[in-house]
């Protein structure tokens, strides 16, 4: 069966046989898996992160084959860490979409933020925002203006995060908590808030980890490994 053209974003392809790929796609539709004949040709140029495609599936399984690819677009050109930052934003979606679950916005929102990336935008903004849509998307989103017993965040507050449940508020101040100030500057999204950026990234990273496994992100350590400093 050969479905409809609809456009896509590769996520991720890797050698499959002789001269074949297997390439994880994003579409309206969800995260799919197939399998690209000929990869080593000019179809082979368009597996690539970050391109926009435009695509036609054949099978009914979960591993499809690739019917038809075009580019669909310019491709965004990442560089530097806005090249790590798109890496990560891909492994993500591999590790915690589940195929073929439509999501439509979210969508929309990847194709946005790589461009957005490509422009040059801060990172940790875009980056923070999209975690965000991915974990509401997914259904394991919370409310960050207000509390477990839907009380409003007091800004003088401390709180703590309760995975797939939301903002517990505490009385002792203990590692990992969030204070009340900085979870109000991420509801409205004000980054000159201080604090507001860090805050986002711990409260994201514990908001995410229940769903990675206790697998790290390789994306992640990549990045690390590149930044450290040269030993003498």
């Amino acid at each position: 069966m050969l479905s409809s053209a609809q456009p896509a974003f590769i996520l991720h392809s890797r050698a499959y046989r002789e001269s074949s790929a297997l390439v994880d796609f994003l579409t309206p539709q969800g995260r799919l898996r197939a399998v690209l004949r000929g990869a080593r040709g000019k179809a082979g140029t368009l597996a690539r992160p970050f391109v926009p495609v435009e695509v036609e599936f054949r099978g009914r399984g979960e591993l499809k084959n690739v019917g038809r690819l075009d580019s669909a677009g310019i491709p965004c050109w990442l560089l530097g860490d806005a090249l790590f930052s798109g890496l990560y934003l891909n492994e993500l979606l591999i590790r915690l979409l589940p195929a073929e679950d439509p999501h439509p916005i979210l969508f929309e929102h990847y194709s946005a933020t790589l461009a957005a990336l490509a422009a040059g935008r801060p990172l940790e903004p875009l980056l923070r925002a999209f975690e965000w849509r991915l974990l509401d998307e997914l259904g394991y989103g919370f409310a960050l203006a207000e509390d477990l017993s839907g009380q409003p965040i007091a800004p003088d507050g401390l709180y703590r995060l309760q995975p797939d449940a939301g903002l517990e508020p505490v009385a002792q101040l203990q590692p990992g908590l969030f204070h009340g100030a900085e979870l109000l500057a991420m509801a409205d999204a004000d980054w000159s808030a201080p604090g507001a950026l860090a805050a986002a990234k711990r409260l994201m990273r514990q908001a995410l980890a229940p769903h990675l496994g206790g697998r790290p992100l390789v994306s992640r350590e990549l990045f690390m490994t590149l930044k450290e400093p040269p030993r003498d």
